[in-house]
Parts: C-alpha cells; structure tokens; sequence
C-alpha cells in the first residue's frame, strides 16, 4: 500500500485535506470568488474538493485542477459528473509546479500542496504566474502556535510562526484580505478522522493483504500527532491579493 493509497483511504470522512470545517471552506470560498463567472485554477487538487464546491455554488463559474495522481483526478471526474458540474470542468494530469494554463484565473487555490513547490514562497510564486489582474489566491498553510519539539520540526517542517508567516507573505508583495485560522476543535476533528478512517478500512477488512499496514500506519501517524506535534502545530488558509507596487 502506497502513501496515496493510504490517503485516500484516510480522508474517505474528510474529503477536504485539510483541518477545516465545511462552513470554514464555504466562508473562504464566499471570500475568494470575486464574482459568479470566475476563472478557478486549483494547483495541487487532488480529488478535486474544493473545485467541486466551488462549481456547485456557483453556477456561471468555471474550474480547472491539477494533480499528478490520476486515480484523484478520476475520481474527481465522476463526483463532477454525479452532481453535474462536469461540463464546467477540466482537469490535468501534470505536476502542479510545471502546468503552463491557456488563460488567466481569477482565482488560484493552493491549501495543502506546499510541498509540491518546496515552500510558501514558491507556492506563492506559482500562483502568481497564473493570476489575472485583479485577481486572488486562497493559500493553506501551517505554522508553529507553539515552541515545536525537534521531531516535530523533522515531521512536519521547517514552518515559522503566524506573525513571521504573514510578514513573509506581505514581503512577497501580498495583502491578505480574508482569513481562517483552524480551531482546536477542526485540528483535532481532522487527525481523528484521518486516523480513524484508515484504522476502520482495516478493521472492516481484516482478509485484505493491505489492512495490516493501514492499521499499523493510523497508529503510527496518531502517535506521531498526539505526542509530537498536536500542542505546537497550527494551520491559516488566507485569501491574498497582490499588493500595488
């Protein structure tokens, strides 16, 4: 079983890969989408979560993803098609960092793909090569609300705290306009989830060759959280626009 397996697996209770609530993705969409008929790039879609809320709360509003898991993308096709947004969106199969689009966006999202480009800045910068004028970017981010352990540091990264985070990002040249910060009860809602779903795919199916693994990896990645990172980590999703220079 493979670490995309093994997410898939994980977030089946939580499609939205991040440690947000769905009236916090409504309230950061209802703030990024500048208007009905916007142009939305998601770099880093994965199963297309935010793209599919997005096209159904907004009928005149079309949607692009990119993501180099094909069986996502696949999925993301049929979940467009059974709540039929399908004709309104298109999909690439590409790594995020080296997609060239036909056209600008209005919006670009980016929440839990940082890794994808080596870091906020060079997320940052990506989105804005596909920006239009006038344009904004929803990002997801973590940060360090506490002093972190050093396996915690080896986990999850070298990440600054949300003051130094957000100076870096008006550095770059962004505003912040909107924001989230991921609450207690999302953060723990999400890990619970994500290990809990994957513990129950085991347990449901303990003749599967792959359940040993599955259980062995939730107890792992819930040791991981409640004993090195739970007290320091925390997650902002932010909606930024370029600042006039």
């Amino acid at each position: 079983m493979n670490r995309e397996q093994i997410s898939r697996l994980a977030h089946a209770n939580h499609p939205i890969a991040a440690p947000l609530h769905d009236t916090s993705v409504r309230h950061l969409l209802d703030s990024a989408v500048p208007r009905g008929d916007t142009r939305v790039l998601d770099l880093g879609c994965g199963g297309g979560e935010w793209l599919l809320r997005a096209l159904a709360a907004y009928p005149e509003l079309r949607a692009e993803g990119v993501d180099v898991s094909r069986s996502a993308l696949d999925h993301a096709r049929e979940a467009a098609r059974a709540i039929g947004v399908h004709e309104r969106l298109t999909l690439h199969h590409q790594e995020a960092e080296l997609f060239a689009a036909a056209a600008e966006f209005d919006l670009v999202i980016s929440v839990g793909a940082r890794h994808a480009f080596g870091g906020l800045l060079p997320t940052l910068a990506a989105t804005r090569d596909h920006l239009a004028p006038g344009g904004r970017v929803l990002i997801g981010e973590g940060f360090w609300a506490d002093r972190p352990s050093a396996e915690a540091v080896e986990m999850l990264g070298d990440l600054s705290d949300l003051p130094t985070t957000l100076d870096l990002v008006a550095t770059d040249g962004w505003t912040p306009v909107q924001a989230h910060i991921s609450t207690r009860e999302e953060l723990d809602a999400y890990e619970w989830s994500w290990t809990g779903s994957l513990a129950s795919w085991a347990l449901d199916h303990p003749n599967d060759p792959d359940a040993a693994q599955a259980l062995a990896a939730a107890a792992e990645h819930r040791t991981e959280w409640l004993r090195g990172y739970r007290d320091s980590f925390g997650f902002v999703c932010l909606v930024l626009r370029p600042t006039p220079r």
